[in-house]
């Protein structure tokens, strides 16, 4: 996948090591997001509000051009509602917006051809792929995911190995 920040510093390991002060890491947007998610705020296709502390003015929403809630997801808690949208892969979601815009009567399964599903930064497979349709159409439903493993044979007086090569997501 393709990040949208490029991080410098210590943000931590999967393995759970903490991250570095903030005084000790910063984080740029890269240019490709700087392009698809700011390039027409001098446009006035959105509106701006005041900053927290009203000395400044910031947009209220980014003019995205692409469908940012699919690739990065969403996951949130509100009075008798909740949502748990996975992240997707980049590339894949642009490629099923353009198909659908050139023809709006896609159905389903021709666009899980084109993104055939979540995509998690950490692996893991969806274990249930066949329901993806269903979850898709219905906007409800569990994603069961497994990791991978990959055996590797010992060499000489070491064992055998399980090594874990990818985790899912939900896991760490």
């Amino acid at each position: 996948g393709m990040a949208l920040v490029d991080g410098h510093g210590n943000f931590g390991s999967i393995e759970g090591d903490g991250a570095a002060a903030m005084r000790y890491t910063e984080a740029k947007l890269k240019k490709f997001t700087q392009d698809v998610y700011l390039a027409d705020l001098d446009k006035d296709v959105v509106d701006f509000v005041p900053n927290f502390d009203e000395t400044e003015k910031e947009p209220s929403v980014l003019p995205v051009r692409v469908p940012n809630i699919l690739v990065n997801g969403a996951e949130g808690i509100a009075v008798g509602m909740a949502t748990n949208i996975p992240t997707h892969n980049l590339g894949e979601v642009v490629d099923a917006v353009i198909a659908y815009m050139d023809n709006n009567n896609i159905t389903t399964e021709e666009l899980l051809q084109i993104m055939p599903g979540p995509d998690f930064p950490t692996g893991g497979i969806v274990a249930n792929k066949s329901d993806l349709k269903d979850i898709y159409e219905n906007g409800t439903g569990k994603l069961k995911l497994r990791g991978k493993l990959e055996f590797e044979k010992g060499k000489g007086r070491d064992k055998d190995k399980l090594v874990i090569t990818e985790i899912p997501y939900t896991m760490i």
